[in-house]
């Protein structure tokens, strides 16, 4: 049992995967159709021939059987059932799927029990998080072993007492985190007071902040020891210059969600362009039937986002208003606008020369320093935070004398977490039928038309879409026709089958018999995580379960 000082206490589960390393840049072709049930089908890419210029070339590949396409949807699927206070089981389930070969993105999540307390409810911290790495596995997979203690070790600075630092329960928290977070020094006291959502947002986002700062940070000061030491041997020869150099010089977005069930508060904080989406039940005060509404929580943050031009705009002089970006791109390289790791956008030019050059060994492959680089940093690791009550959660302090809670009209039943690579296929709107679909115990196909119609959109509560024309017309083309499969008992799983093909049997598999590596032509790793609550008896107790 370990202690994170007074009220938390107790990390009850904590799955921590890592991603493995790999990379691969491609044009985006499109699939010739042969016919179905073939053992073999054709794709054309764009490849560069002898004088270096793009000609497209034909590739004969064998096709998976269903039986091996379905192994591979389902490969990577987890999750885990947690029956908690107040009458609800929590669950999540999280499944990922990859392109690379050698995925890219990274997960994460853990449970932080609360201590008992005048001051608060029972109720837990439930922490998710999804990271969508580039340039490399990297920067994901340093994040998924750091970025929740972080933030957890963050708001121990919103404990007003603290225990004693001779505790040593205290200390062995402390020494729990820094296996993960090494470079942490003790919680500073008294620097935020109390669990108002506005210093709790203030937490998370320094956390975000001071993590990134010691990525980028690291080999700097990495290579001013080892110069000041006057070795003989030589900066790239030791054996943490190339470990540090290169989370800095990837990069990774990162979604994080915060449940605190005590307090009925939801935190979502997005750096990057993947996206949080909420699935609320709503039932009309008239007694008509009910449906489902989205809202998406986060804003895409890319180039093409108004807000995101606006903000880079007002950081950088204005003889760079052009500039920044470009073609919807940071500088006209970079997607994201913020995303952790991504030096490149960070460091000097002339930092990025004597880093490169002294500490990766000699012939390393890398990328320079984009030509527009003037007034760095380009990029931030600051998150944009969303608070949301979770007034589902009964209320132990009311006073009000109806012993039956009125029934709400729009009742929050799931968040879905999903990297870029989901949003590429699918809507908002799309994954919140196919999840309630899902969790209201659908089975077999069902056609896309009639599954969208019980789903309405509320206007101002899709967010900013940070996607390309192109990528939105393949969506919209592939909304109008065909069926959704409801096969899976995993909603990940599930999820995940319906954005590459659903209960079109022959594109599904051909999405999916396309090797790594070269399914990065066709389509980006996805990893999808869903969290939702059924009411259960009100015992305190964990039921952990690998699905």
């Amino acid at each position: 049992m370990q202690r994170l000082g007074s009220p938390l206490r107790r990390a009850a589960f904590l799955t921590l995967p890592i991603a493995t390393a790999g990379i691969a840049w491609y044009n985006y072709p499109s699939i010739r159709d042969f016919m179905s049930g073939s053992k073999t089908f054709e794709v054309h890419l764009k490849e560069r021939g002898a004088d270096g210029k793009p000609v497209l070339k034909m590739h004969s590949l064998p096709r998976l059987s269903e039986a091996e396409v379905d192994a591979r949807l389902r490969e990577h699927a987890y999750g885990q059932t947690v029956r908690r206070y107040g009458g609800l089981t929590w669950k999540y389930q999280t499944a990922f799927l990859a392109a690379n070969d050698g995925i890219e993105d990274a997960h994460s999540q853990a449970l932080v029990e609360q201590d008992i307390s005048s001051k608060a409810p029972p109720g837990d911290l439930l922490f998710f998080a999804v990271m969508d790495g580039h340039a490399g596995p990297h920067t994901s997979r340093l994040l998924s072993r750091t970025l929740i203690p972080s933030v957890a070790f963050e708001l121990a600075s919103l404990i007003s007492s603290p225990l004693p630092a001779a505790s040593p329960h205290s200390k062995l928290v402390l020494n729990y985190f820094k296996r993960f977070v090494p470079y942490l020094s003790s919680p500073q006291k008294n620097q935020i007071h109390g669990v108002d959502p506005s210093n709790v947002s203030e937490a998370i986002k320094n956390a975000f902040v001071k993590l990134d700062h010691q990525i980028i940070n690291a080999p700097i000061g990495h290579l001013k020891r080892l110069q000041s030491q006057k070795s003989d041997v030589a900066p790239h020869e030791d054996l943490m210059s190339t470990p540090l150099m290169l989370p800095a010089m990837s990069g990774s977005c990162a979604l994080f969600a915060l449940l605190d069930t005590a307090r009925r508060d939801m935190y979502v904080a997005c750096t990057g362009d993947s996206r949080a989406v909420a699935g609320y039940w709503d039932e009309p005060a008239d007694g008509s039937p009910g449906y489902w509404r989205a809202e998406v929580l986060t804003e895409d943050q890319t180039g093409r986002n108004p807000n995101e031009l606006k903000r880079m705009q007002s950081e950088h002089p204005a003889d760079e208003a052009d500039t920044v970006i470009q073609r919807g791109r940071v500088l006209g390289g970079l997607e994201p606008t913020r995303a952790f790791g991504d030096a490149r956008y960070k460091w000097a030019r002339d930092i990025q020369e004597s880093l490169v050059q002294n500490l990766l060994p000699p012939n390393t492959p890398f990328r320079k320093a984009p030509k527009d680089l003037k007034t760095p940093p380009y990029v931030t690791s600051e998150p944009v935070i969303t608070h949301r009550k979770l007034d589902f959660i009964s209320d132990p302090s009311s006073t009000s004398a109806s012993t039956t809670p009125a029934k709400p009209k729009s009742t929050l039943r799931f968040v879905v977490l999903a990297t870029d690579g989901l949003w590429d296929e699918l809507s908002s709107s799309e994954v919140v039928s196919l999840v309630g679909g899902h969790l209201a115990g659908l089975k077999g196909s069902v056609p896309k038309t009639a599954l969208i119609e019980t789903v309405r959109d509320t206007e101002g509560a899709m967010g900013v879409e940070g996607k390309s024309a192109s990528v939105s017309e393949k969506k919209q083309r592939q909304r109008e026709t065909g069926e959704w499969a409801f096969v899976d008992d995993h909603v990940g799983t599930h999820v995940i089958r319906n954005a590459f093909g659903g209960a079109d049997r022959d594109r599904l598999d051909k999405k999916i018999s396309i090797p790594l590596g070269m399914a990065r032509n066709f389509r980006d790793d996805v990893t999808v995580t869903v969290i939702w609550y059924e009411k259960s008896n009100p015992q305190a107790e964990i039921v952990k379960a690998k699905l």
